[in-house]
C-alpha cells in the first residue's frame, strides 16, 4: 500500500519510525490560535472557536489547544527534531500556523535543527470581513529544509501565494480541515515517488492531496474519530486512483 496511517500519540508513533524514511514534512499542528492569555486558552475549545453553522456531520474536538505559547514551542521542538531524524537530507518541512504563532513557529523549527527557508500564506476568499479592520483571511505555512535542496532531484517551481476556500457542508470532516487543491499543490515539494509524513493528520487531507499526486504518505492522527476517517478517505483514494495496470490477476 502506498501509505500508512497510525492512531496514537505522534511523538510515541515517530519514536518507531526508521530514519530517513520520508522527504518532506507536512502537517497542521493544533497551534492553539489566539492562545496568548489564560483567557483565550481556557475558555473555547477547538470546536467552539473553528467551526461555523454550516457544518454538516459531527465534528469532535482534538486535543492540544489549551497549550500557551511556550508550551506549544517546547513540544513542537520535540517533534520536529524526531520529524528531522525520519527526514532525508535535502527533505523539507511545511508547518499551517496564524499570525499569532508565527514567531514560536519559526523558532521551534529551528531550534529542531531545520534549516527555515521562508513563510508562505493561504488565502481564504471566504473570510469575514471586520468592521473598521484588515479582515484576517490568510492562514501562514512556515517552510524549512534538512541542509541544502538539490533543485535537480525536483525541479518544480511552486508560488508562494494559494488561494482556495476550506471545505464546507457534507464535505467538511474535520474542524481546521484543509483544502485538498492546497495541499496537492504543497505536496509537489516532495520528489515525484517520494513520501509525505503528516504527524497531525486529521480527516487526511495532506495524505489524499499526496497518493493524488503520486506520492506515499505516513500518517499520524491522536483523535479515533478523525483517524477512521482519514483511513476512510485514503483508501477511498486508492481505489479511485487503481488503473488496469495496478492490478494483477492471480488464479
Amino acid at each position: 500500500m502506498p501509505f500508512s496511517l497510525h492512531q496514537g500519540d505522534a511523538l510515541s508513533v515517530l519514536a518507531g519510525l526508521p530514519d530517513g524514511c520520508v522527504d518532506s514534512v507536512i502537517t497542521d499542528p493544533p497551534y492553539n490560535s489566539g492562545g496568548r492569555t489564560a483567557k483565550e486558552r481556557t475558555t473555547r475549545s477547538a470546536k467552539q472557536k473553528y467551526t461555523s453553522a454550516d457544518a454538516q456531520h459531527t465534528l469532535p474536538d482534538f486535543t492540544g489547544e489549551n497549550m500557551d505559547q511556550r508550551s506549544y514551542g517546547f513540544w513542537l521542538t520535540q517533534i520536529m527534531t524526531e520529524a528531522h531524524r525520519l527526514t532525508k537530507t535535502g527533505g523539507t518541512a511545511l508547518l499551517f500556523t496564524d499570525w499569532r504563532q508565527l514567531p514560536i513557529t519559526t523558532d521551534a523549527i529551528q531550534a529542531a535543527g531545520w534549516l527555515w527557508r521562508g513563510v508562505l500564506a493561504w488565502h481564504k476568499p471566504q473570510a469575514r470581513p471586520q468592521k473598521g479592520r484588515f479582515t484576517q483571511n490568510c492562514e501562514f505555512i512556515v517552510w524549512a529544509s534538512k541542509g541544502a535542496i538539490d533543485g535537480s532531484r525536483n525541479p518544480v517551481y511552486l508560488p508562494g501565494m494559494y488561494s482556495a476556500s476550506q471545505p464546507s457542508g457534507a464535505k467538511r470532516q474535520h474542524i481546521t480541515q484543509k483544502p485538498v487543491e492546497v495541499m496537492r499543490e504543497l505536496v509537489k515539494i516532495s520528489p515525484e515517488d517520494g513520501t509525505v509524513l503528516d504527524f497531525c493528520a486529521g480527516s487526511g487531507s495532506t495524505g489524499v492531496a499526496a497518493l493524488l499526486e503520486g506520492r506515499d504518505f505516513i500518517g499520524v492522527e491522536k483523535t479515533e474519530h478523525y483517524a477512521a476517517i482519514a483511513a476512510d478517505r485514503l483508501t477511498e483514494t486508492i481505489r479511485e486512483t487503481l488503473t488496469q495496470d495496478d492490478v494483477v490477476l492471480t488464479a
